[in-house]
This record gives C-alpha cells, sequence and structure tokens, in this order.
C-alpha cells in the first residue's frame, strides 16, 4: 500500500527509495484535500475527497481521475463550505464504500465508489467526521462519529442508533478498531475545535459500553486522531488538535505522553519503517 497524503494543493505520495514526497497531478490541484482513501482490496483504486465536497475516483493508482456525480452540499451554516471527512471500504465487500461529509451527513457507494447515494439521515446531525466498521458474531457494524456523540448501524447506514458517553460533551472525531481484530476500540471526545478538554474512551466489547482513558498531564484540546498498524498490534499513538501526543505499547492500558508538542494537528498515521 502506498502512503498518500491529501493537502491544499492535490495529493502527493511517499517515495521511499528517494525519501521525498512526490505531487501526483489531478484535476483538483486547487482544491484542499480533506479525504484520501486506497482500496484493501485492489490497490490501483483510489478514492479522493475534498473541499468544498466532491467525489474523485481513479482506477490506475493516481495516474487519471474521474470526477463522481454526487448531489453533495456545498455550503453549510457551522463551517460555510463543506468538506469530505473520510472514506471506508468495507474490508469483506470490495463494492461497499461509505464516505462522511462536514457537513452533509453519511453517503454510501455498492458498485466501489462509482455511483453514490445519501444513506439515513437520522443521526440527529449531517455533522459527520469519522467512520469505522467491524464484524460482530457475523455481523457488519458501521460507527459514525459527529458533533452530538456516536452513533451505530446494524444496517449498513440506513438507520442509526446513539451511544451516550459519559462525557459533558458528546462531541466525537476518530474512533479506531485496535489492529489485533478484537472487539477493543478507542474513541476521541472533547469540548470542540479546537476545544480546552480532552478525552480518550475505549471499549473493550464492540463498542457497546465505553469507559474513559486516563492519560498523563493536562490535555489542551479536544482528543483528535488515533493511529494503529496491524504489524505492531499493542502500539498505539493518539492525539489532539492542539498538537500533544500520547504512546501506548500495552494496546492502551498505559498512556505515555511524548515531551515533544506539534502546532494543530488534523491527521496521523502509524506505518512500519522501510528497511534498506
Amino acid at each position: 500500500m502506498s502512503v498518500l497524503l491529501g493537502t491544499d494543493q492535490g495529493v502527493y505520495r511517499w517515495l521511499g527509495p528517494k525519501r521525498k514526497w512526490e505531487q501526483i497531478p489531478t484535476p483538483f490541484d486547487a482544491q484542499p484535500v480533506w479525504a484520501i482513501e486506497q482500496s484493501p482490496h485492489d490497490p490501483a483504486v483510489l478514492l479522493a475527497g475534498t473541499r468544498p465536497a466532491a467525489f474523485y475516483r481513479s482506477e490506475d493508482g493516481g495516474k487519471s481521475w474521474t470526477g463522481i456525480q454526487a448531489d453533495l452540499a456545498q455550503t453549510c451554516k457551522f463551517v460555510e463550505v463543506t468538506r469530505v471527512t473520510r472514506f471506508l471500504f468495507d474490508s469483506h465487500d470490495p463494492m461497499l464504500v461509505w464516505a462522511s461529509l462536514e457537513i452533509g451527513g453519511v453517503w454510501r457507494s455498492r458498485d466501489g465508489g462509482r455511483t453514490w447515494a445519501q444513506a439515513g439521515s437520522n443521526t440527529v446531525t449531517d455533522d459527520i467526521h469519522g467512520l469505522c466498521v467491524m464484524r460482530v458474531d457475523g455481523r457488519r457494524k458501521l460507527f459514525a462519529t459527529t458533533n452530538k456523540g456516536l452513533f451505530v448501524s446494524w444496517d449498513d447506514g440506513d438507520s442509526w442508533e446513539p451511544r451516550v458517553l459519559d462525557s459533558p460533551w458528546q462531541y466525537t472525531r476518530s474512533l479506531v478498531q485496535r489492529a489485533d481484530g478484537s472487539g477493543v476500540m478507542f474513541l476521541t471526545n472533547g469540548d470542540g475545535p479546537p476545544g480546552t478538554w480532552g478525552r480518550l474512551f475505549r471499549s473493550d466489547d464492540y463498542g457497546e459500553t465505553w469507559r474513559r482513558c486516563s492519560l498523563p498531564g493536562e490535555v489542551n484540546s479536544t482528543m483528535w486522531c488515533v493511529a494503529v498498524h496491524r504489524s505492531e498490534p499493542k502500539l498505539i499513538y493518539i492525539c489532539n488538535n492542539f498538537g500533544q501526543i500520547w504512546s501506548s505499547k500495552d494496546g492502551g492500558d498505559t498512556w505515555t505522553k511524548l515531551k515533544r508538542e506539534f502546532g494543530e494537528i488534523r491527521s496521523m498515521m502509524l506505518r512500519p519503517l522501510e528497511r534498506t
């Protein structure tokens, strides 16, 4: 799998041997790219989402792109201009894909991203930040994180039910399953963007119940990202919006705060080192 980066000037690909980023020419170079995903079933298939919200698809690893016709909202009340926040391929069905919009709801494709339709809208809000899917007893369980909490769907997004957190704010951003494929999940929470405090929640039962994790130090903003990798499932990194980072080497049982702090962080990825 390639390492791809969405920026405010199009898409970049990491060239490992050359140790540098290379821009991939696209018809949307002038638009900020908020979401990009490579199909786990076919590495040549890429999906990209922009601000204002639009879908693009490539079948040749990014050499050429096709704009996808979808009735996506272009403006909204709170963030003014809509953006695509996430693409999510189902791990079992290569044709099933979801997309989330801030602000514009959950969208679904049943043909690998060629055509799209909006999924169920009973999430109370159309401000969708992220998506996660897993198998529970042979059934597909889909999650959506929003500005008004966590929602769960058992029918691919047609209907949704809330999961209330023990938190004064229900604002949620990222939801990630631990890379060992177990029922352990991690969810980021806070008082909005960028926020003044943040919390990390953990579930050990496929997202049915949640408990707050203990993080060392003072958390200065909403918790934002969770990064895992199947090559080392017990290693987990998390960050908040204002640049603080924590790591766990025991699968999320304990956490250590990194001394180095950054500016605003919006995305995080964990990848094994390339051996030369």
